[in-house]
């Protein structure tokens, strides 16, 4: 991108912040990540009527965005809700795979919660904050409800008081004066308000790390919060890559018990995760996204006028990152995206001013931590009978009979049980509650997971593994016919099965293969696409 283009970073983000929008900016991508940053804070659903509340938009302005973000698949529009589906947390994927530290250090962070049965979290500077990027939480009836994405005021936190170590005077100057204009922390949602200012020693805590190598939180979130972080660096550089931080509570654990107890081994992970960090291999980049600006043009046509295109084309600039593809050029962008430079460039001119996007000295952009606003925090701890419920819903809808979800029942290999279903308005219907337990061998659900088993399978299995559904005639009760097809996660193991079922006065076995198999796969597809793009970076629980 010419020089002249881009400020310094310094002055930009101090000009993002004092100033309006660029007058290249793109007025309806600032709106629509208004919209998505709303329905964050919202926890993911929020009337019409609230997000024009909430924005200041205009009803129709509302409507539009809508429309457009569930064209793109980012929002479901459900009866009078905007409801965030699991697609958007692409963007918030993007973000993390350019940034590839949860994909090497993750594991390390789930085996050090696992060794000191205590939650552990990763997290990055986000200006004079702190984002979480890895969560790996104990659950018990006391937990940490903290969530990936969710931003902390840097002072508040261990991790923030080890990244403030290196700020410098411009980052105290915007702390402070983010201080001033917010002292209650009402632009931090994921934390509870601050009910008083207590004495200022967040630089002395700062200047203490920075001897120690290691930070200390005692209640300073909430009372009987404590956590102990420590830095993991960059190699070479040797500046803070990400934080790693043990979090408990004072029933189980004194500030001072975490430093020497906890404290030990958190190091001995940490060299272990800088040893990674040193051993990996380059990224390897994927192929990024094509023919975008073709799709966003094509829904332009369909929808006319309901359809923002700049919005979705905008957008679309956010998922051309990922791993091996973390700093682009403003041609890479423009190539990558099918859109125009002129294009390309005002939607990077845009997330500059919305700190979603930085520029380097050597003219090209990454994403930021605040891309994870849009939309991630309130979908990262979703469940696979959450996502699934909405499909199953509209299956049962277009096909008038009912639809289950069901996973292998946790101790017992021979059984399924029920975790999401959607009725069908007839007379005559299935009634199996959710988190029954039924016999595999008996069902289409249970057959179609049997099938996935490694090794050799009778000759019944087989022939379902071959052909890829399973059939169920009366076997489990009279009157009760079902077909159903494996969901896959993203290692391609079956882990959950959908079916439909019906009564074989309605359907016979034929009618079950031709009429309703197009669409249960199709279904099977939805839910299976959800579930990967959801646990690329997250855990998706399976009930």
């Amino acid at each position: 991108m010419p020089a002249n283009t881009a400020l310094d970073a310094e002055t930009r983000a101090k000009a993002g912040a004092e100033a309006g929008p660029p007058a290249e900016a793109v007025a309806p991508l600032i709106r629509g990540t208004a919209v998505l940053r709303r329905l964050t804070e919202a926890g993911g659903t929020l009337s019409p009527s609230a997000l024009e509340r909430s924005t200041g938009l205009a009803r129709s302005t509302v409507d539009r965005i809508a429309a457009t973000l569930a064209r793109m698949g980012y929002v479901r529009l459900d009866g009078r809700d905007v409801i965030l589906t699991p697609r958007v947390m692409e963007l918030g994927n993007a973000y993390l795979a350019a940034l590839r530290l949860p994909a090497l250090l993750d594991a390390r962070a789930d085996a050090l919660a696992d060794e000191l049965d205590e939650s552990v979290s990763l997290a990055v500077a986000d200006l004079d904050g702190i984002r979480f990027i890895h969560q790996a939480t104990r659950r018990r009836a006391m937990s940490v409800s903290f969530r990936i994405g969710d931003l902390l005021p840097a002072e508040r936190t261990a991790p923030g008081t080890l990244f403030a170590t290196e700020w410098t005077q411009a980052d105290w100057q915007r702390w402070r004066a983010r201080r001033a204009e917010d002292p209650a922390d009402a632009s931090f949602p994921a934390v509870p308000p601050r009910s008083e200012s207590p004495a200022d020693d967040f630089g002395q805590r700062a200047q203490q790390a920075a001897r120690d190598g290691w930070a200390l939180d005692d209640q300073l979130i909430e009372p009987g919060l404590v956590a102990v972080s420590v830095p993991v660096r960059e190699p070479g550089t040797g500046r803070l890559a990400c934080a790693v931080s043990v979090v408990s509570h004072t029933s189980r654990h004194s500030a001072a018990g975490l430093r020497t107890s906890l404290l030990p081994r958190l190091r001995t992970a940490v060299a272990a995760m800088e040893a990674d960090l040193r051993e990996a291999p380059p990224p390897q980049p994927g192929p990024a996204p094509s023919g975008l600006a073709i799709w966003t043009t094509a829904s332009k046509h369909e929808l006319g006028r309901e359809f923002v295109e700049s919005l979705a084309r905008g957008l679309t600039v956010l998922t051309v990152f990922g791993e091996g593809r973390s700093a682009l050029s403003l041609t890479e962008v423009a190539r990558a995206t099918g859109l125009s430079r002129a294009t390309a460039r005002r939607a990077l001119i845009t997330y500059e001013h919305l700190r979603l996007v930085a520029a380097g000295p050597d003219h090209t952009f990454t994403l930021t931590p605040r891309v994870l606003d849009l939309g991630f925090p309130p979908l990262s701890r979703t469940t696979l009978p959450r996502l699934a419920e909405p499909h199953l819903r509209d299956l049962a809808g277009r096909l008038h009979e009912p639809t289950a979800l069901a996973v292998p029942a946790p101790g017992a290999e021979a059984e399924i049980r029920y975790t999401a279903g959607a009725g069908a308005s007839r007379v005559l219907t299935v009634d199996i509650p959710v988190g029954a337990r039924l016999p595999a061998a008996s069902t289409s659900l249970g057959r179609v997971l049997l099938a996935d088993a490694a090794g050799p399978l009778p000759p019944a299995l087989a022939e379902v593994r071959a052909q890829g559904y399973a059939l169920a005639d009366e076997e489990l009760e009279s009157g009760l016919r079902s077909i159903a097809v494996p969901v896959r996660d993203r290692a391609g193991r079956a882990v959950a099965a959908v079916c439909v079922a019906t009564h074989p006065a309605r359907r016979t076995l034929e009618d079950c293969v031709h009429d309703l198999l197009p669409a249960l796969r199709e279904t099977a597809d939805r839910i299976r696409t959800d579930l990967h793009t959801a646990s690329r970076f997250t855990r998706v629980a399976l009930t």
